[in-house]
C-alpha cells in the first residue's frame, strides 16, 4: 500500500510541474514566432553531459517526502518570481538527500543569481549545487523593409 501511495504522490507531483511547464510553453512559443527562427535550437552538447550517469538529472529526484516537499517548494518561490524569465521557471530542480541541484539556462548572470539566492533562501542549510547556464541572448528578426 505504501508503494502505491508514494507513486500516486509522484504522479500528482509530476502532473503539476507539467501543468506549469505547458501553460509557460504557451507564452514562449507565442514570443518564438516573432523572433528569428533562422539559429536553430541544438541542446547536442548538453544531452551528451546528460547522459553521463556521474551527472544529476530529473529521473535521480528521490521519491523521500522532504525532498519533494524542498523541490516543490523552490519550484513554486521560482514560478511565482513574475521578474524571472521563463527559462528561470523551467529549470530543473533536483533534490536527493537534502541536497539540491539546479540545472538549466536562465537569461543572465544576474538572473542565474536571483535563482539560487531563492533556492538557497527556501532550502535554508541544504546543499545547493548550481549547474545554472546564462543563455545566448535571442536573435532579433531583421525587418526588411522596401
Amino acid at each position: 500500500m505504501k508503494k502505491r501511495t508514494v507513486w500516486l504522490h509522484s504522479l500528482v507531483l509530476s502532473t503539476v510541474l507539467m501543468g506549469t511547464a505547458y501553460a509557460y510553453q504557451d507564452q514562449d512559443a507565442a514570443s518564438a514566432q516573432k523572433t528569428d527562427s533562422s539559429v536553430p535550437a541544438d541542446n547536442t552538447k548538453v544531452n551528451k553531459r546528460d547522459r553521463n550517469k556521474s551527472e544529476p538529472t530529473a529521473g535521480q529526484q528521490s521519491n523521500a517526502k522532504a525532498d519533494r516537499e524542498l523541490t516543490r517548494k523552490i519550484r513554486q518561490a521560482l514560478v511565482k518570481d513574475k521578474d524571472l524569465s521563463t527559462y528561470a521557471h523551467n529549470i530543473k530542480v533536483i533534490t536527493s538527500g537534502g541536497a539540491v541541484t539546479l540545472k538549466g539556462p536562465v537569461r543572465s548572470e544576474d538572473e542565474k543569481k536571483a535563482v539560487e539566492a531563492k533556492a538557497a533562501e527556501v532550502a535554508g542549510g541544504a546543499s545547493i549545487t548550481s549547474q545554472l547556464e546564462v543563455a545566448p541572448p535571442k536573435h532579433k528578426s531583421k525587418d526588411k523593409t522596401t
